[in-house]
C-alpha cells in the first residue's frame, strides 16, 4: 500500500504537503528562538544550551535535539524527492509547450522550483557556518552561538546570503502553504480567502523575523 501511494501523484503531493508543514512548524519555532538574540548573549547562549537538555532526565543530553534533526532531515529529503519526481513526471506527460500558459501558475511554479534550490544550498551553507564552523568567519567558538552569529552577520557576504535565502523562503512558504492546504483538502470557496491571508501573514512574519537578526547586527543593536 505504501508503495502504491508513493507511486501516485496524489501520494507524492501529500508527502510534499505533510513534510512541508513539519518544516514550517520548525521554522516558526526557530524564528522565535533566533529573536532571543535581542535579549543579550547570556539569554541567547542559555537558550542554545537548553535545546541540548530538553527532555532530561528522561532523555539523555542532546537526544531530543538529535531526534528533531532526524525528523527534519527525513522531511527535507521527502519534500525534495517528491518535488523532483513530480516535476519530472509533469515534463514527461507534457507533449509540448502549451500554447496558452497561465501566467500566475507558471510564475508560482518557477518560484517554487528555484526557491527550493536556493533554500537547499542555503541549508548546507548555514550548517557549515553556524553548526560545524567549517566556513565560519572570525573563528568559530564552540558553545558561544551569540558570538558566532554576530561574526557571521558582521560580513557583507554573510548578510547577502542570509537575506536572499530568507526572501526565497518567504515566497516558498506563501505558495507552499496554500498548495499544502489544497492537497490536504482544507481549501474551499468559503475558506480560500482566509487560507491565502494566513499564507501571506506567515510568509511575511517568517521573512521579517529571520531578517531581523542580521539587521540587528548591521545596525549595532546586537553586538
Amino acid at each position: 500500500m505504501a508503495r502504491t501511494v508513493w507511486d501516485s501523484s496524489v501520494g507524492k503531493k501529500t508527502v510534499m504537503a505533510v513534510s512541508g508543514l513539519i518544516m514550517l512548524l520548525y521554522l516558526v519555532a526557530h524564528m522565535i528562538g533566533n529573536l532571543k538574540i535581542y535579549f543579550g548573549a547570556g539569554e541567547f547562549n542559555h537558550y542554545a544550551h537548553w535545546l541540548r537538555t530538553v527532555g532530561e532526565p528522561f532523555m539523555h543530553y542532546e537526544w531530543t535535539l538529535w531526534l528533531v534533526r532526524v525528523v527534519l532531515v527525513v522531511a527535507v529529503v521527502a519534500h525534495a524527492t517528491s518535488a523532483y519526481q513530480l516535476s519530472r513526471r509533469d515534463i514527461r506527460a507534457r507533449p509540448g509547450k502549451y500554447v496558452h500558459r497561465k501566467r500566475g501558475a507558471s510564475y508560482a511554479t518557477r518560484t517554487m522550483r528555484w526557491g527550493g534550490i536556493i533554500l537547499g544550498l542555503f541549508i548546507v551553507w548555514h550548517l557549515l557556518d553556524l553548526t560545524t564552523g567549517t566556513v565560519h568567519s572570525g573563528g568559530f567558538q564552540e558553545g558561544h552561538p551569540y558570538q558566532n552569529v554576530v561574526d557571521t552577520f558582521s560580513t557583507w557576504y554573510g548578510n547577502v546570503v542570509y537575506i536572499v535565502a530568507m526572501l526565497a523562503l518567504g515566497l516558498h512558504v506563501r505558495h507552499g502553504f496554500w498548495s499544502a492546504a489544497q492537497t490536504l483538502g482544507a481549501g474551499s470557496r468559503t475558506r480560500d480567502r482566509a487560507l491565502k491571508t494566513v499564507a501571506n501573514v506567515l510568509a511575511l512574519l517568517l521573512t521579517a523575523g529571520f531578517i531581523a537578526v542580521p539587521v540587528g547586527v548591521m545596525t549595532g543593536v546586537v553586538s
